[in-house]
C-alpha cells in the first residue's frame, strides 16, 4: 500500500481551474508549510497554477512537525543510504502526481516539481523516471541519484534547473556540479547556478533564476 501525501496548497490566483500544478517538495526534517512559501514569488508566473507542498511520508522521530522522504544513515554510507532512501520514497511520489493529474485533469507536461535539499533529490530522481516529461524539474541544494533507466533512449528528458550555494555545508556543492555535468552529457537541457556565498538555503539570486526557469518552460510554444 503506498502512502498517500497531504500538505498546504494555494488555488490560482487567477480565481479559475488550474492549468498548471507545481509541486513543491520540502528538505529532511521540514514540512510543507516550508516550501509553499514558494509559491507567492512564482504565481505571478503562473496565475493559473495549483501551489501544493506535500508533507513527505515519514515522520521523523523526536521531531512531531518535521518528516523526511527517507532516513539518513549519519554514521553509514550515505551514498548507498540515498540510493535505497531514493527508490523506496519514489513510488510516493508518483502516485501523488498521479492523483493530482486525475484530479484535476492535467498531467506531466502541465506539472513542475522542484524540491529543496532532499526534496530536490526526489524531484530529479522521480520527476526524471516519469514515461512522460514534466514540463520542468526545479533543484535547490541536492543530489542526483539516476532513477532506473536513466540514459536510455525512451527515457523523457525535461528540462532541468538546478541551483546551488557555493558554501552550502550540509549538501556538498560539489554535487549539485555533478548533478549538471551528468545530466549535460546524457542531452538534458539543463540551466546551472550557483549562488556565490551562500550555504544551505535559497538566496535571491537562486530565486530569480529558478523564477526566470519558469518562465521560459511555460512560455507559449
Amino acid at each position: 500500500m503506498i502512502p498517500k501525501l497531504s500538505g498546504p496548497m494555494l488555488a490560482p490566483l487567477s480565481g479559475g481551474a488550474p492549468k498548471q500544478v507545481v509541486v513543491l517538495l520540502h528538505g529532511y526534517g521540514s514540512n510543507g508549510e516550508d516550501l509553499i512559501g514558494l509559491a507567492p514569488s512564482w504565481q505571478p508566473i503562473l496565475p493559473d497554477a495549483l501551489f501544493v507542498s506535500p508533507n513527505a511520508h515519514e515522520g521523523l522521530p523526536g521531531y512531531p512537525s518535521g518528516f523526511q522522504w527517507f532516513a539518513i544513515d549519519f554514521d553509514g554510507d550515505r551514498v548507498s543510504g540515498r540510493q535505497r532512501g531514493l527508490e523506496a520514497a519514489a513510488p510516493v511520489l508518483v502516485q501523488f502526481l498521479q492523483d493530482a493529474w486525475a484530479q484535476t485533469g492535467l498531467g506531466a507536461k502541465d506539472t513542475i516539481v522542484a524540491g529543496f535539499s532532499q526534496g530536490a533529490m526526489m524531484a530529479l530522481h522521480a520527476g526524471l523516471s516519469l514515461p512522460e516529461p514534466l514540463m520542468g524539474v526545479i533543484a535547490f541544494s541536492g543530489a542526483f541519484v539516476p532513477p532506473p533507466g536513466f540514459g536510455e533512449a525512451g527515457l523523457p528528458k525535461p528540462p532541468v534547473c538546478i541551483v546551488h550555494g557555493d558554501m552550502d555545508q550540509v549538501v556538498d556543492p560539489a554535487l549539485g556540479e555533478e548533478a549538471n555535468a551528468a545530466l549535460v552529457a546524457a542531452g538534458y537541457d539543463v540551466r546551472y547556478h550557483v549562488s556565490r556565498g551562500v550555504g544551505h538555503g535559497i538566496s535571491p539570486d537562486g530565486l530569480g533564476f529558478a523564477s526566470d526557469f519558469i518562465a521560459a518552460v511555460s512560455a507559449p510554444k
